[in-house]
């Protein structure tokens, strides 16, 4: 070692890049467990970016109701299945600012059919932070300002209007409030009702083991959407919005649990065999100190993959039963309910725009299952 003028210590032995390589990978090796799953899952591009995708999501939905233009019920009876309206910047080649050109409705003699024609001579711009119809923020604080607006005398549909001449951006935006939220309330009572039965079983064996078994059996046997839709005509007509959407959710978990359970289980059996589980029962540790503190743990990387690869299943599910009338209603939102207004294929044939609550479903499912794929890789950083 030498002793530099300001009192530092250099190591003056000669390089080794063998030795520098055995520090690194010790240091890996010392790492916490969470930072070598981040490693690896920054390598996994589209699993980052739909984690990133979602992440977005999640956090506009209790602001839906300001990035919405128009609240998700109101109409314009005089703009019936109008067409997308493009926002422009620039007006016979000057920059003037968002803005878009007021549509008309005239009637088509041929068709029979309304057509509606911009007046390109008169461009009108976007109000930003503007008043507008009254939603709730964050589902509790009453609201009128808008993110934009349409300019007085004119309409804003980025994506169209649908039957009723409601706007179709704002209602998948409300939508996604309830599509994207069922899956994260399925989830909690699936994985509730997984880990504690399938621990269950594969814990304490024997006669416990078989009843929770073919329990599971019986279920896993049922044909899954009969039963979806039998459990879901059950649900009274009369009920709020609110109360359907919740025990649509709690429907979806009770018949998604069985092949956590299951997998639970498998897992338990084999670790309750292994020699710190022995131990910590030896030291007197209960059976619910063990399966808390020392099997649940062990398994919780698997059961995260399992979740992001479930909530879709449970949004198409959702989906799914608003889609035949047996899920949500209106005047509830969501993109399942979306679809049931479209179901007429002469009506998407004709006005195509009515089918886009299709694109956010693909997408998200999409998402969840590249952020699933990418968990599942990461969460073993020590497997190449």
């Amino acid at each position: 070692m030498t002793q530099l003028p300001d009192g530092r210590y250099v190591d003056d032995a000669p390089y080794d890049p063998d030795a520098s390589l055995q520090q690194l990978e010790r240091r890996d090796l010392d790492a916490p467990n969470w930072v070598l799953i981040w490693r690896k899952f920054k390598t996994h591009k589209l699993g980052l970016f739909s984690g990133l995708f979602l992440l977005l999501s999640y956090l506009m939905l209790p602001v839906a109701g300001f990035i919405a233009p128009y609240t998700p019920n109101e109409r314009n009876g005089d703009h019936l299945y109008a067409p997308p309206q493009a926002v422009h910047f620039f007006h016979e080649g000057a920059f003037k600012g968002p803005f878009i050109y007021p549509i008309t409705a005239e009637p088509d003699l041929e068709t029979f059919q309304w057509k509606f024609i911009p007046d390109k001579s008169d461009p009108q711009n976007l109000k930003f932070f503007c008043k507008g119809g009254e939603y709730k923020l964050a589902g509790f604080i009453p609201s009128e300002t808008h993110l934009f607006c349409a300019p007085e005398g004119a309409t804003v549909f980025l994506w169209g209007s649908d039957r009723l001449g409601r706007d179709v951006f704002s209602r998948i935006l409300y939508g996604a409030q309830l599509s994207l939220t069922v899956g994260l309330i399925g989830i909690t009572v699936s994985f509730t009702l997984g880990i504690l039965f399938g621990s269950i079983a594969g814990y304490f064996g024997g006669k416990t083991d078989w009843i929770i078994n073919r329990v599971i059996e019986i279920l896993r046997s049922l044909p899954e959407l009969p039963l979806w839709l039998a459990l879901s005509a059950a649900v009274p007509s009369n009920w709020s919005p609110v109360a359907v959407f919740f025990v649509i959710s709690i429907i979806l978990g009770i018949l998604d649990w069985p092949g956590l359970a299951r997998a639970v289980r498998a897992k338990f059996l084999s670790l309750r065999e292994e020699e710190y589980v022995r131990a910590a029962e030896m030291m007197g540790a209960g059976s619910g100190r063990v399966i808390r503190k020392h099997l649940l743990p062990n398994f919780m990387s698997h059961l995260i993959a399992s979740a992001t690869l479930s909530i879709p299943a449970m949004i198409l599910g959702e989906t799914a039963l608003s889609f035949l009338g047996l899920g949500l209603r209106a005047p509830a939102v969501s993109w399942g309910v979306m679809l049931n207004d479209a179901q007429n294929l002469a009506s998407i044939e004709i006005y195509p725009w009515t089918a886009i609550p299709m694109l956010p479903i693909i997408v998200v499912v999409l998402a969840f299952n590249f952020l699933g794929d990418g968990l599942r890789d990461s969460l073993d950083p020590y497997q190449q």
